[in-house]
C-alpha cells in the first residue's frame, strides 16, 4: 500500500488556461458546499492545512492543483449549491469545474463527495449524469459518516449502489470518516489503481 508522504501546493487555476502543464495523472474531488471536501483532502495526506477548512460555504473559488508524492496530482474543485453566491460567481466556477472535468486528459478519477447524512439532492444526481456521459470513472464518498449509525450508514451506501447501478463509470461508493479515518486505506487503494489503469492497459496492449 502506498502512502502520502509528500503534498505539496502547485497553484490555483481561475481559468483553464491556468491549469498544470503536467503529466501527472490527477484526481479531482468534488461536492457541494460545506460537505467536508477540504477535511478529507487533508485526512487523506495526513495534513492539518494542506487543503483551507473553513466554517463558510463556498470558499474554494478557483481548482487548488497539489503534487501528491510527486506521482499524482490531486485537484479540489469549488463546491456547487452554494446559494450564498451570486449568479455571476455560481456561473463562473461551475464553467472552470465543467471546462476542468469534461477536457482534462489528465483526469483519471472523480472523487465526489456527498453528505451521508442526506438524501442525494437534485445537482447532485445531475452530477452523477453528467460524470457519466463525460465518460468519466469516479467514486462517490460518503462524507461524515461518524454522525450517523452504522446502520443509517449502511441504508445510505445501499441507496447510493442503486441509484449508480447501471453506471459504467461509478467504480466504487465508499463511506467516509475524517474523525476516525477507518476506511483511508481503501480510497487510497482506489486512487492508486485508477490512477495507475492507463498505464497498465498501456503495457497490455504493447505486449499484444
Amino acid at each position: 500500500m502506498i502512502d502520502i508522504l509528500h503534498a505539496d501546493f502547485v497553484l490555483g487555476a481561475t481559468q483553464p488556461v491556468h491549469f498544470p502543464k503536467s503529466a501527472l495523472p490527477e484526481i479531482a474531488f468534488i461536492g457541494r458546499s460545506n460537505v467536508g471536501k477540504s477535511s478529507l483532502l487533508n485526512s487523506i495526506v495526513r495534513r492539518k492545512n494542506l487543503a483551507h477548512v473553513s466554517g463558510t460555504p463556498g470558499k474554494t473559488q478557483q481548482i487548488n492543483f497539489f503534487t501528491i508524492n510527486g506521482i499524482w496530482m490531486f485537484a479540489d474543485l469549488p463546491g456547487f449549491g452554494y446559494a450564498k453566491a451570486s449568479k455571476q460567481e455560481r456561473k463562473q466556477w461551475a464553467g472552470l469545474a465543467d471546462a476542468y472535468l469534461k477536457k482534462r486528459e489528465q483526469l483519471r478519477l472523480v472523487c465526489f463527495l456527498m453528505d451521508s447524512r442526506h438524501d442525494p439532492s437534485n445537482p447532485e444526481l445531475a452530477m452523477i449524469e453528467e460524470l457519466e456521459l463525460a465518460g468519466r470513472r469516479f467514486a462517490i464518498i460518503l462524507t461524515k459518516k461518524d454522525k450517523i449509525s452504522a446502520k443509517a450508514a449502511a441504508e445510505r451506501e445501499a441507496q447510493l449502489r442503486e441509484v449508480t447501478q447501471f453506471c459504467e463509470g461509478c467504480v466504487e461508493i465508499l463511506p467516509y470518516s475524517v474523525v476516525t479515518n477507518d476506511t483511508r486505506p481503501n480510497l487510497l487503494a482506489i486512487i492508486k489503481r485508477e490512477a495507475n489503469a492507463i498505464v497498465v492497459n498501456e503495457q497490455k496492449n504493447n505486449e499484444q
